[in-house]
């Protein structure tokens, strides 16, 4: 017995397809269309991202000094090799920038932590305790900067009339080489912890309610149910909250400069990577040496971001 197929048009014969197909590229768009409408923005943000990375790159592999209009040559990996045997500016400022970082990182977390668990739950004049908590970080970091340079100043700031008032002497917070780095790591906590907190509380409020009741039936206390139950389950929130705040805190750059200049004080006492690498660019025209230590900045920044990657995914697991 033949098998009847319905018969085609004569449109259908002609095109030599069958009825409701569409032409090869309207197909193919309507396969991808997802990716069609995203590629503006992402051709877009990756030009973006690209050029600057390849000119700094090249301008590390230069002797550019001086204009950048002047000619320059091609050095190879001699200003990696330069930077990298400066033990007077660069490794040191790798140390502060590591110092900065963790010691700023640790506190905004704990305190965040702190913070988040407070707010945790409903009370009386909770909203505004919230607003409150939030103010330090609408401020602008070189407006933020500037108040504490006031509050911090050796002559009129609040903080040693204050020290004075119970017999004190006045400290150098922001000009002295054992309290300007702990200073200005004080400047960032108040700044950033409330962004921390959000992040925490975030997690916080998404925790389902099941497991802490059950540890609180049998009898375990508060304290334990935070390190056994909320802790373990709060995570990979620690972490994205560690992730996005640790690469924050590398860059940092305003805070110092606003309260210590150029060159992060007569000293060098705040003077982080950036900071370094910003005088080697403004104040002695070194584009060359300059680029190479944003490389082995972006380097740096790259190998913590992929550490606390895999960090979150072997949390997640």
């Amino acid at each position: 017995m033949s098998v009847l197929t319905p018969p085609r048009s004569a449109h259908s014969r002609r095109a030599g397809r069958t009825p409701g197909a569409r032409p090869g590229f309207s197909a193919w768009a309507n396969r991808h269309r997802k990716w069609l409408f995203a590629a503006p923005a992402m051709i877009f943000v990756g030009v973006l991202i690209v050029f600057p990375l390849a000119w700094t790159v090249y301008l590390s592999l230069t002797d550019s000094q001086g204009s950048v209009r002047a000619a320059s040559e091609f050095v190879g990996v001699q200003n990696y090799l330069t930077v990298l045997s400066d033990v007077e500016r660069f490794w040191p400022a790798v140390g502060r920038t590591l110092s900065f970082t963790g010691v700023a990182l640790a506190c905004e977390v704990v305190l965040g932590m702190g913070i988040a668990l407070l707010l945790w739950r409903p009370f009386r004049g909770e909203k505004w305790v919230r607003v409150a908590i939030l103010l330090p970080l609408v401020a602008t970091p070189v407006a933020v900067g500037m108040m504490w340079r006031l509050i911090f100043d050796p002559n009129i700031g609040f903080i040693n009339q204050l020290l004075g008032m119970v017999g004190i002497p006045p400290q150098p917070w922001l000009s002295g080489q054992d309290t300007a780095l702990g200073t200005t790591i004080f400047m960032d906590v108040w700044q950033w912890t409330p962004m921390v907190v959000l992040i925490l509380l975030a997690g916080l409020t998404s925790l389902s309610e099941e497991p802490d009741e059950a540890a609180r039936m049998d009898g375990a206390n508060a304290f334990q149910r935070f390190f056994f139950i909320t802790l373990p389950l709060m995570m990979p929130t620690v972490i994205v909250a560690i992730l996005l705040r640790g690469i924050d805190a590398l860059k940092t750059f305003d805070i110092l400069y606003a309260t210590k200049g150029k060159g992060g004080g007569s000293f060098h006492e705040v003077e982080t990577l950036n900071v370094y690498a910003y005088g080697l660019s403004f104040d002695y025209n070194q584009y060359g040496l300059s680029s190479a230590v944003l490389i082995l900045f972006f380097m740096i920044i790259i190998g913590t971001m992929w550490l606390l990657t895999m960090r979150k995914k072997a949390v997640s697991k």
